[in-house]
């Protein structure tokens, strides 16, 4: 394999600076917490796309997506499929989510059951989005290891500055740099799957990848593979950051224009991505899988145009980092801090606090990644979604489409509830992913809540 040159690491390290600088300068024009946490609402179409794939497609999406494809081939695809098709959910739930008049979800869910049931569902959601952070971290590891041979201590700590730097403006800096961030990656799947498509070898590809294995999606079985597509889609729907995102537009036609822009443009990520992962497989073997797809960029692109793709790659990896942590920011300070530490407080106290809870989330993030060095990024991208969707999803749907009011200790049995059964499933190693007997075990709690207040039997949580 080729090493790195001078001009890869002039190109990345110039990228570098120029997204760091747009961050930065976008938190210039922050002035007060509802400017960093919903951009005052009056965000077009294309931001909302940006900030949803500015989070959405990162390190999982193209490095994580590349190790997966190496071993397991196209079900690797299942989590790009999973986020388009969270997208499609999205679209359809823009006027209940606007018509709430809530910043998170988890406000929406106290607003109907009760203070209580916010609380738990807040500290319950905050453990799925520390770990879609740590995934993050995983894949810059990697990526730093390529550029620049940095150790995985160093490597985190780099990139929580980064991260910091570009959430620095909020919500609509998020969608900013996401549309730049975007055209990047694209430029560089584009680029990349028509390099691997060509130097394939197509007549002897069978015999390197059993089509049983490498082109179905189905090859880790049908339990584990729709399930992790599943995981993922009710994952994106149960997210605060991709709520932001809708919640940022100007109104309500321009929100659903974006989550669908963001459904199509999602899938050719995935596709791209695997195709790079075959190539590495075929040309490369002993290639260490997490480090796949940028050692192909190292290697198969020009100089130039490589330095500017690793750099894009790291940014689609800090972006979907920061993007997490912006969400964690906005429960940690609306629902919290707030209401229970100081309701008082005004709204620049309230951007200072955020910015440091996602500088905190960033930190133990960055920590975590240390004890569990090698592990696979797409295991805890497709855990942490699952997280997010057991605990919050099926509270949150039975808000916008039922009329009684379930008593809040329901609620908080559901959440609960859900979040062990995934945990105990993953735990066993069941054939039936974790997040079927999440879901199942959360939707038969609500459901018994909302039976007995139908018959009026329910006590009414809902404090005024």
């Amino acid at each position: 394999m080729h090493s790195l040159t001078t001009v890869h690491i002039t190109a990345a390290s110039i990228t570098l600076l120029a997204i760091t600088f747009l961050g930065l300068r976008a938190g210039k024009s922050v002035r007060n917490a509802s400017d960093f946490s919903d951009g005052g609402r009056s965000a077009s179409a294309l931001l909302v796309t940006g900030t949803i794939l500015g989070t959405l497609v990162g390190g999982s999406s193209t490095i994580g997506t590349a190790q997966l494809a190496c071993r397991w081939g196209l079900s690797a695809w299942w989590f790009t499929l999973g986020a388009s098709l969270g997208c499609v959910a999205l679209f359809f739930l823009v006027d209940p989510l606007r018509n709430s008049r809530c910043l998170t979800i988890q406000q929406m869910i106290a607003s109907r059951y009760g203070v209580l049931s916010g609380i738990v569902t807040s500290i319950l959601t905050t453990l799925g989005i520390v770990l879609n952070i740590v995934a993050q971290i995983l894949a810059a590891n990697a990526l730093f290891f390529v550029l620049f041979g940095l150790p995985p201590e160093a490597s985190a700590a780099l990139t929580v500055v980064i991260m910091a730097s570009y959430m620095a403006g909020g919500v609509k800096g998020a969608g900013l740099l996401g549309i730049v961030k975007m055209v990047l990656i694209y430029a560089g799947c584009l680029a990349g799957g028509a390099v691997a498509f060509h130097g394939l070898d197509w007549g002897a590809f069978e015999s390197l990848f059993p089509a049983e294995r490498y082109l179905n999606l189905f090859a880790r079985g049908i339990g584990p593979d729709l399930g992790a597509g599943l995981s993922v889609m009710l994952g994106v729907v149960s997210t605060q950051t991709y709520i932001q995102a809708i919640l940022s537009a100007k109104n309500s036609r321009e929100a659903r224009k974006g989550a669908l822009l963001g459904a199509l443009l999602i899938p050719p990520v995935g596709i791209l991505s695997i195709l790079v992962g075959y190539f590495m497989m075929a040309r490369y073997p002993t290639t260490d899988p997490a480090q796949a797809f940028p050692l192909f960029v190292v290697n198969c692109l020009p100089p130039a145009f490589g330095g500017v793709i690793l750099a894009a790659l790291l940014i689609a990896v800090v972006g979907t980092g920061a993007g997490m942590a912006l969400g964690f920011g906005t429960i940690v300070t609306n629902d919290l801090y707030l209401k229970f530490i100081n309701p008082k407080a005004d709204s620049r106290r309230l951007l200072w606090v955020n910015r440091m809870t996602i500088l905190a989330s960033l930190i133990v993030s960055a920590l975590f990644v240390l004890w569990n060095r090698g592990s696979a990024i797409l295991r805890w991208g497709f855990l942490s979604m699952g997280l997010r969707a057991v605990v919050l999803l099926v509270p949150m749907l039975f808000t916008f489409f039922t009329k009684e009011r379930v008593g809040g200790g329901y609620v908080i049995l559901s959440s609960s509830l859900g979040l062990a059964a995934m945990l105990a499933a993953e735990r066993m190693s069941l054939p039936v992913d974790g997040l079927f007997l999440g879901t199942a075990a959360s939707f038969f709690v609500m459901y018994l809540g909302w039976r007995f207040s139908r018959d009026g039997s329910a006590r009414d949580y809902k404090e005024e």
